[in-house]
């Protein structure tokens, strides 16, 4: 009796101090409310300057949404309509991509296949003057705003061609349903490719039907293209992943503080292959539903993984309705791969120039195993089992991309290219190379050798400890071999260059799909990823954990 007694005590001790600490952290939410209230009437009645009420409160929701992770963000009103596009992919358009070029003019950059903009004629290089008689020269945001509007409508655009003068086109307004998958097709007469740009709505559905037309185009090994996809619904990983894994496999589970934020996915149809060999390709702008999907092949030793560290976002996020038709996005749930490693990075701020993870030390890293015991990590992304290394153009090609020189020199030689009808086979020729140089010759733009800013460091360095002098002549050299000749230059990195023109060129012609194609021949993941499953005794070995 004595025991029971006692245990009843504990028992309602214990929840009496749960109580406590509840109804402690309670009093600090409403403490800290009410000082924060105070504290913002009184810095907008008694601050120097004039403060705008809505930006000063906006600042300090942001502020407070990034200490906790990057994800968790708050949308007004006013952004609620971008927040639904980005989300689903729909809105009311004219499908064409617009930006700004040659000193802020807004321009038509490139029109999506079989949308209006294409259909009614206007093409890569237009600058758009007017949208139905208002000036929106030099104005990106006001141009952005008109070239929006209810489907079946439409707007007439007043543009200057180069060469041509200015024309007008009619112009309807469609709902724009972005593609999951804008290009697939083949690289040889073996390899297929699907490039996946979004995880909305039908992603899965999208990527079987391009599986199964590649393989009645006679596709026996496939090349994934996650690079550059910033994930989106988690269902449509799981999706994707069934794809390539059978009926009931385990694809992901997420963990979150509220029991009901714990759930686990599993493939819930028939694979539509899984045998075809597989390279999935990868960089540090994967990210999320994407991680998912490369970490499900890699777990499961289903296909490679070629190219760089992907982000490291294991992290799920819920919208939430909040008071006058705002909304936040907050964290709600860590996701985990099948082998369980969770690929969130652990420290959200420290990033490398290209968005990458950066350098974890080994002691924070948990190893887990694949189907065939091959080793993974979490703690960062999902790494690549090859690694290849980051594309970098020389100098002075971004010098010449910086200041639109390969666009703008696309503008005026677009007619005397001639009509392009395969991407792969389209190449530049010498005498138009040789047509670039000269245009090129009288045109300023600057660029310089990434060592040129590290001798200066060196300069200024040997300057503050009087050595200057007895250096003199070696730093002459130094940057006599790193000086600007534009003619040694262009021919240096010709090949580079020439494959920029034909990229230019061809997507002028062909859009998107050519783009794609042509740059087959010059992208080192996939020539990797065709190298790796061309060799299928190698293929097998990593595989196996060989």
């Amino acid at each position: 009796m004595k025991k029971i007694i006692i245990c009843l005590v504990v028992g309602v001790l214990v929840l009496s101090a749960a109580t406590i600490r509840q109804n402690d952290k309670y009093f600090e939410i409403l403490k800290n409310l009410d000082i924060f209230a105070t504290m913002y009437k009184e810095v907008n009645a008694n601050y120097v300057d004039d403060l705008n009420p809505n930006t000063l409160m906006r600042t300090g929701m942001d502020a407070m949404l990034q200490s906790l992770d990057p994800y968790t963000v708050y949308y007004s009103e006013d952004q609620i309509e971008d927040v639904r596009t980005e989300n689903t992919g729909q809105f009311g358009g004219i499908g064409a991509v617009i930006g700004e070029r040659n000193g802020g003019q807004v321009t038509v950059i490139l029109p999506n296949k079989g949308y209006p903009a294409e259909k009614a004629g206007l093409k890569r290089g237009d600058v758009i003057k007017s949208i139905d008689g208002i000036d929106v020269q030099n104005d990106y945001d006001k141009a952005g705003l008109y070239l929006r509007g209810q489907a079946s409508s439409s707007i007439q655009i007043t543009v200057e061609r180069p060469g041509l003068g200015e024309m007008n086109f009619d112009v309807s307004f469609q709902k724009i349903e972005l593609p999951n998958v804008p290009y697939f097709g083949m690289v040889n007469a073996e390899v297929g490719y699907i490039k996946l740009t979004g995880f909305r709505d039908d992603a899965g559905k999208e990527v079987k039907d391009a599986l199964r037309d590649l393989k009645k185009q006679g596709a026996n090994k496939v090349i994934l293209d996650l690079r550059d996809n910033g994930g989106g619904l988690l269902n449509e990983a799981v999706n994707i992943s069934n794809v390539f894994i059978d009926k009931g496999e385990l694809v992901v589970t997420t963990k979150g503080k509220l029991d009901e934020m714990n759930a686990t996915y599993k493939a819930l149809n028939a694979a539509t292959d899984t045998e075809i060999p597989l390279a999935v390709l990868i960089n540090s702008s994967s990210a999320s539903a994407s991680e998912i999907v490369a970490g499900v092949m890699q777990d499961y030793d289903r296909g490679v993984l070629i190219g760089r560290k992907s982000y490291g976002k294991g992290l799920v996020q819920r919208t939430l309705p909040l008071s006058y038709n705002s909304q936040m996005k907050v964290t709600i749930a860590k996701y985990y791969t099948p082998s369980g490693r969770c690929i969130q990075a652990i420290d959200y701020s420290t990033r490398n120039e290209d968005g990458s993870v950066g350098k974890i030390a080994d002691s924070l890293k948990t190893a887990f195993r694949t189907n065939n015991g091959r080793m993974v990590f979490d703690g960062g992304g999902v790494d690549p089992d090859f690694d290849v290394e980051r594309p970098r153009f020389s100098p002075i090609s971004i010098g010449l991309l910086s200041e639109d020189l390969i666009f703008r020199f696309g503008n005026e030689y677009v007619d005397q290219v001639g009509a392009i009808e395969d991407a792969g086979s389209f190449e530049v020729s010498e005498e138009l190379y040789n047509a670039f140089k000269a245009w090129v010759s009288d045109k300023e733009f600057s660029y310089s050798h990434p060592l040129q800013n590290e001798i200066e460091q060196l300069r200024l360095a040997a300057q503050e400890a009087g050595e200057l002098d007895n250096i003199a002549s070696e730093m002459s050299s130094l940057e006599a071999a790193l000086s600007k000749d534009i003619t040694a230059d262009l021919e240096k990195s010709k090949e580079e260059i020439k494959f920029l023109l034909k990229e230019e060129f061809v997507t002028r012609q062909l859009l998107e799909p050519g783009r794609v194609e042509a740059s087959f021949g010059y992208d080192k993941d996939v020539q990797k990823a065709i190298e790796i499953l061309s060799n299928q005794t190698l293929y097998q070995q990593v595989l196996s954990g060989q």
